[in-house]
């Protein structure tokens, strides 16, 4: 399979918030809330911060070597894992949850770029060693966003009783089913065989879905040397227990947050806001906030509570059972690897900006903050659409009202637009006013609403030619409406709805490579792959 790629600015797709875009332009609104520039420079600058932040590569290793007991492991992420013992040695890293069979393109894409700045940073850093990390929000516990994959418009939701941490539901039957409703849907194309047995190997009945979900991304990624890390760990958890410690004693997040969000909110609209407590409670299927009242440290969906004193032991015993949230889940991610580029979408970034003065009150390092790669990808068939149509990159952004209108407008013979006989109306009715104001002024308003309805009359007219025209190109039309359906599914980007399963089934393998080849590393940008048979 071949692919072409054409690139457009992000401002450019309608698509990204006001503070996403700012970011992008370094405006002098957002500088105090970042350290490093996304450039070979602050880089270079995060690797030097991140010197003074060593953490504990032994326990990391050696947590990682665990890990993967048991999975088939390519030459190169098995020497990844052993370089990152080295001080010389940096991870490039992207995070998400374990959405079931991947979820959305965009967790493709994320994973994908971290491994060609890795790759692009080795280069241009020869002394050194860049990895690229998928770390696995596996904590999550939003079962409804994570438990569903939208393949070929058809949307397959785990209806599953389980609650608590999503990484640590189990597969049972109920997922299985899904599996089967895949196959029936991508089995009769080329690949589509092979991607459904690479399902049916990782999620296999009694299996966790951090473990499933590591086993697929290994598959999927192992040879361009991705590390996946579990982050559902105690060893890796106890590292991070003084910032755990410090939260529950003193709760500084929440403080530090709000004077953030209070500057932010200047300009941006801000989205996550903390909680006194940053943490959550995570034992066996629950995972539920921890609260302070009166003294007390209280789980109350479990009705539990703890003194002070036994909370704090609770953390020396027991590390693995605090999860941090949004507000402190990059600080222990941060905490534990040698990290200095976090690769993140429009809304992540949001949050991180909120987050460099929690960092600093932590005593962690800061990461070049880097809006990931975003896709649209045509096929064949879309692609032969849009060059039958003539219509440019841009264009398929717009509307698809406003993208009808202008291309029948542009291709029509005919003289759609009365803006003349409007405008010699209103010549007319004013000419009229003036007549009959020297004779009664007091007619004027009566004259006013004929003018009004005569306007309303000429301007229904011509949505009516309008209308007429555009049955003239119905077959157009619906090309166009297939084309944005395709790129754009229910108004949203391709990348947030639609799974890799139809385009691997149809391309197998090579449709990574197509997005690998694709992307770019520090000048990211919103690409439109053409795929070409």
């Amino acid at each position: 399979m071949d692919c072409s790629t054409q690139y457009l600015p992000y401002e450019k797709t309608g698509f990204f918030s006001k503070i996403v875009q700012d970011y992008l332009q370094q405006h002098e609104n957002l500088k105090p809330f970042y350290l490093h520039n996304t450039s070979l420079e602050g880089v270079q600058s995060a690797m030097s911060a991140r010197d003074l932040h060593p953490v504990n590569r032994k326990i990391l290793v050696e947590e990682l070597t665990l890990q993967y007991q048991g999975i088939a492991i390519t030459k190169k992420v098995q020497e990844h894992i052993q370089s990152l013992l080295l001080p010389n040695t940096y991870t490039i890293t992207t995070a998400h949850q374990p959405n079931i069979f991947t979820g959305p393109l965009y967790f493709i894409y994320k994973i994908v770029h971290t491994i060609k700045l890795a790759e692009e940073l080795s280069v241009a850093f020869p002394q050194k060693k860049f990895i690229p990390v998928y770390y696995m929000g596996s904590e999550d516990a939003d079962l409804d966003e994570l438990g569903f994959v939208n393949i070929g418009g058809e949307k397959l939701v785990w209806d599953t009783a389980q609650t608590g941490a999503v990484g640590r539901m189990k597969v049972d039957q109920l997922f299985i089913s899904l599996i089967h409703l895949i196959s029936g849907q991508i089995g009769v194309l080329p690949f589509g065989n092979e991607l459904t047995q690479l399902f049916s190997t990782c999620y296999t009945i009694g299996k966790t879905i951090q473990q499933a979900t590591l086993e697929l991304v290994n598959a999927l990624f192992g040879s361009y040397g991705l590390i996946v890390l579990v982050p559902d760990n105690a060893r890796l958890k106890a590292l991070f227990a003084p910032v755990i410690e410090k939260e529950l004693t003193l709760q500084f997040s929440e403080k530090i947050v709000a004077r953030t969000i209070l500057k932010l909110q200047e300009n941006y609209k801000v989205q996550a806001a903390g909680r006194p407590i940053n943490l959550f409670y995570l034992i066996d299927d629950k995972r539920e906030r921890i609260e302070f009242n009166n003294g007390i440290y209280e789980v109350a969906a479990l009705n539990i509570q703890f003194t002070q004193e036994a909370i704090l032991q609770e953390l020396q015993d027991h590390p693995e059972r605090f999860s941090p949230n949004v507000i402190l889940r990059g600080a222990f991610q941060e905490s534990i690897l040698p990290n200095i580029v976090f690769i993140g979408g429009g809304g992540e970034l949001a949050y991180w900006l909120e987050l460099k003065n929690v960092f600093e009150a932590a005593g962690v390092a800061f990461p070049v903050l880097l809006l990931r790669n975003s896709f649209a990808i045509l096929s064949p068939k879309m692609g032969t659409k849009q060059k039958a149509l003539a219509l440019s990159n841009q264009a398929l952004f717009s509307p698809e009202h406003q993208l009808i209108k202008e291309y029948v407008a542009s291709h029509s013979n005919n003289e759609l637009s009365l803006a003349t006989e409007l405008e010699d109306l209103t010549t007319f009715y004013l000419k009229l006013k003036n007549k009959v104001g020297l004779v009664d002024a007091s007619l004027n308003e009566h004259i006013l609403a004929l003018e009004a309805n005569a306007l309303k009359r000429i301007k229904a007219l011509e949505n009516k030619i309008r209308r007429a025209e555009k049955r003239k190109f119905a077959t157009s039309t619906q090309q166009i409406q297939v084309l944005k359906h395709n790129l754009f599914p229910s108004n949203s980007l391709q990348e947030r709805h639609e799974n890799i399963a139809l385009f691997y089934s149809q391309y197998g393998s090579s449709i990574i490579e197509c997005i690998y080849q694709s992307s770019k590393g520090l000048n990211a940008a919103f690409g439109i792959i053409k795929l070409n048979q």
